[in-house]
């Protein structure tokens, strides 16, 4: 799963790498948490061609269907193998398709048995230092007083080898030469879409172990990223354990 992300890029370098139309100056983020707004990349549905856009978003999907969010779950994540299939899934997945902005995720790494295990956490990142685009689904809900909330969540997918050390899943991270299929769906149908959703090679990431302050999500400064032990990258895998 992904339960905490950070946004820490310029926002003209991120503004570049997504290609939307609006100069948003969206403050660095070194520790997001579910239920707080997130920016998502979506696409205009009633323009020619796909023309992008910057939105605000609460992390944690509400399907259309719900009438009190309170009493549902919160959907912060949707598996990339079951979202054509789950009823509270498959209408976004035809309709709203959406990009998560993001440079980077937490994951933690489990030492011993028990709920009493101790856990490392650590930082996954792009080498390249490039922005990340997970795939997300978002719904507009509508309360009874006509009141409504765009709700957002992220895609995952298996874990690659290097993620797969931490966790056995990881964020649907899409390439740039992607994007445009996953947002256009008028073009791209969801089986293809689906199609599209698949672990980021692990020779493009690497995984930073950062110090116990990121537990809190309280705690959202560059202090979060300070690293305590040299990047683990592919070909370095046995110095984790």
């Amino acid at each position: 799963m992904c339960g905490r992300y950070a946004i820490t890029l310029p926002p003209e370098a991120v503004r570049s790498y997504f290609a939307y139309e609006e100069t948003p100056n969206f403050p660095p983020r070194f520790n997001i948490a579910p239920t707080q707004p997130i920016p998502v990349v979506v696409a205009d549905p009633f323009s020619e061609g796909v023309r992008r856009h910057f939105k605000l978003m609460r992390w944690g999907f509400v399907p259309g269907f719900v009438k009190d969010p309170k009493q549902f779950p919160l959907l912060i994540n949707a598996r990339a193998e079951a979202i054509a299939e789950k009823a509270s899934f498959r209408p976004a997945l035809m309709r709203r398709r959406g990009l998560v902005i993001a440079d980077g995720f937490y994951e933690w790494l489990k030492e011993g048995g028990g709920r009493s295990a101790a856990k490392r956490p650590y930082l996954i990142r792009r080498i390249d230092d490039e922005p990340m685009g997970f795939a997300g689904l978002y719904e507009t809900w509508s309360d009874p007083t006509g009141g409504e909330i765009d709700t957002a969540c992220i895609v995952t997918t298996a874990a690659n080898a290097l993620v797969g050390l931490l966790h056995d899943r990881m964020p649907a991270i899409l390439p740039p030469e992607s994007f445009a299929a996953w947002l256009d769906a008028d073009a791209v149908d969801a089986a293809k879409a689906v199609a599209l959703l698949k672990p980021a090679p692990e020779e493009a990431l690497e995984l930073v172990e950062v110090g116990p302050r990121v537990n809190h999500y309280a705690n959202d400064d560059a202090e979060v990223q300070a690293p305590v032990a040299a990047p683990i990258r592919s070909l370095m895998r046995e110095t984790l354990i």
